[in-house]
């Protein structure tokens, strides 16, 4: 009864659970980045290529049944996709980064204000030390 007990303690963690929501999300979102990819990003690629398709390039090392066939085009079509991939995803985290940026700086904004002692910076309310000078700070009233 004791490994029950620990299994649900361990399952019933908070990080286990944000861990578990996190691989849901991040398969859905594998789905939407392969669609984006294949159904919008590849089409206009093709127009540069003129449709060619490199899965089909390999080479043969040998004669008969026991020819090694090498397909590297698979290969370089596997690199493409990735790089493809790989550059809307960059894309992707950059938006979300510049959107976060900004609802932190307008937070940062809205909230209170007091000047550090020691260097004269206008800093956070609520700082008990200054992040500009590292000063350590009286604890705000509460």
């Amino acid at each position: 009864m004791k490994i029950v007990k620990e299994f649900k303690d361990f399952i019933s963690r908070g990080n286990v659970m944000d861990l578990a929501v996190a691989v849901v999300m991040g398969a859905s979102f594998t789905a939407i980045i392969n669609s984006l990819v294949a159904d919008l990003i590849t089409p206009l690629l093709s127009l540069l290529t003129g449709s060619y398709d490199f899965s089909q390039l390999y080479f043969t090392i040998g004669e008969g049944d026991f020819a090694a066939k090498f397909s590297y085009g698979s290969f370089i079509a596997a690199v493409i996709n990735f790089l493809v991939i790989s550059l809307v995803i960059f894309i992707m985290v950059k938006l979300v980064n510049k959107i976060t940026r900004r609802k932190i700086a307008e937070d940062a904004e809205e909230a209170p204000k007091k000047v550090c002692p020691y260097c004269v910076e206008e800093i956070p309310a609520a700082a008990i030390r200054c992040p500009r000078c590292t000063s350590h700070l009286n604890k705000p009233e509460q």
